[in-house]
């Protein structure tokens, strides 16, 4: 290395620089005796965390297939969450409503496509819009798309898509490794705007083929990239690359892999980036407008064939290094900051939920760094976990994405209290 990495603006001295530079999070190997479960809890269940915080998961909700995604209705007390396979849920304080909500666009749920995102509208108390990130097949095989719609209480009316990503790649599993992911991440920001993310739709990730994925550097197309848009899926005029020939003037940043999460930071107002690398190197960026994350050009994972992904996969000018990464992979797939009261001691700091890990991480933060070994929460439950999102009670709320056995669907929506 013959440069220091390059620092986001926020993250201060030189000394920040050879801490960002060195970060690499490990997470415990799993031993025989800790094989996953067969399902999520039935019943309530008390835990501690390595620092002592004594808590209980809750299920609240289960029998679902592949959730994926949560969004709180205005009150609090019932939630919409998306199933993979297509289908969106409504959960009330009793329970699952057994009926699927009517109105959703239709699904391309092949390989790992599917019915992705639930978003609200910021206003949705006024206007009762609902957004939905999903893979949409057409003769030019699938790709993402964003659909917006009305809940009426009952169903959705009046459903169109609002964006659909040039991100097409062929549908279903292929020779080449299968069908590419989609991302679909949602988050409406400080600014009103909606932030959607994009995968690397790399069809040919068994292969080391680079074909596919060096997309993620092609400013004239939306894969690998963040987009920033309006709430009808128009583009803001202060975009980062409104008006450079041959660049997509969606694109917020770009040189990203498989974008899982988004999190605005409740003190900076910094969007928070969360991505699964390849073997390790899943990392935590914090996003600048026009930003390049560097994949595959840089990464701090290797390839599926245990190659570096690139001859120099460390630092090259000009690229943004991530904040933290993962070594080895956990799999990351979603993130909240904790600012509510119900666990004080747990106020500032960072969740994320892993798929592979199978488990909730909690990070702190010293000063805008984050400092210590995460601590690792649920490993007890042994279930792949695809979601984290704070409720308005202040409680946590996790989703384990679940498998189908027979005639049981075991996805969950597991609720984190204080255990007094």
């Amino acid at each position: 290395m013959t440069a220091p990495p390059r620092l986001h603006p926020m993250t201060g001295s030189r000394a920040a620089a050879v801490l960002l530079a060195s970060l690499a999070i490990a997470w415990p190997v799993r031993s025989a005796a800790q094989e996953p479960a067969v399902g999520p809890p039935l019943r309530p269940l008390v835990l501690e965390s390595p620092a002592g915080q004594r808590f209980r998961v809750v299920p609240i909700a289960t029998g679902l297939e592949h959730p994926w995604s949560l969004a709180f209705l205005p009150g609090g007390r019932t939630m919409l969450v998306t199933e993979r396979p297509g289908r969106l849920r409504l959960i009330r304080d009793d329970g699952l409503d057994p009926r699927p909500i009517a109105g959703v666009p239709d699904v391309y749920a092949e390989h790992i496509g599917g019915l992705n995102e639930v978003a609200l509208h910021p206003e949705f108390a006024r206007n009762g819009l609902v957004y939905l990130s999903y893979s949409k097949a057409g003769e030019r095989g699938a790709t993402l798309a964003l659909a917006r719609g009305r809940f009426d209480g009952t169903q959705l009316v009046d459903v169109h898509d609002i964006f659909v990503a040039d991100a097409w790649e062929p549908a279903g599993p292929t020779t080449r490794g299968g069908g590419g992911t989609y991302g679909g991440r949602m988050a409406f920001g400080p600014d009103g705007m909606l932030y959607l993310t994009v995968a690397d739709r790399d069809t040919m990730v068994l292969t080391g083929n680079p074909e596919v994925r060096m997309r993620a550097q092609n400013l004239g197309d939306h894969v690998g990239k963040i987009l920033r848009l309006r709430d009808d899926g128009s583009v803001p005029d202060d975009n980062p690359f409104v008006g450079q020939p041959g660049a997509r003037p969606e694109i917020y940043t770009y040189g990203h892999r498989n974008a899982y999460g988004l999190a605005f930071h409740p003190d900076t107002g910094a969007l928070w980036e969360l991505e699964i690398g390849p073997l390790a190197g899943d990392e935590v960026n914090i996003l600048v407008p026009g930003g390049n994350y560097g994949w595959p050009l840089v990464s701090l994972g290797r390839d599926y064939s245990g190659q570096f992904v690139s001859e120099q996969p460390w630092w090259r000018p000009g690229i943004e290094m991530p904040l933290i990464f993962w070594v080895p992979a956990i799999s990351p797939s979603g993130m909240v900051f904790y600012t509510g009261d119900r666990f004080p001691a747990w106020q500032g700091s960072l969740f994320v939920s892993a798929l592979g890990a199978r488990q909730l991480q909690r990070i702190v933060f010293n000063d805008g760094m984050p400092i210590g070994r995460p601590e690792s929460l649920l490993t007890e439950i042994g279930q792949r976990f695809r979601d984290v999102r704070q409720g308005p009670n202040g409680y946590l709320y996790v989703l384990t994405e679940g498998r189908v056995t027979g005639d049981d669907a075991l996805g969950a929506v597991l609720r984190i209290e204080p255990a007094e």
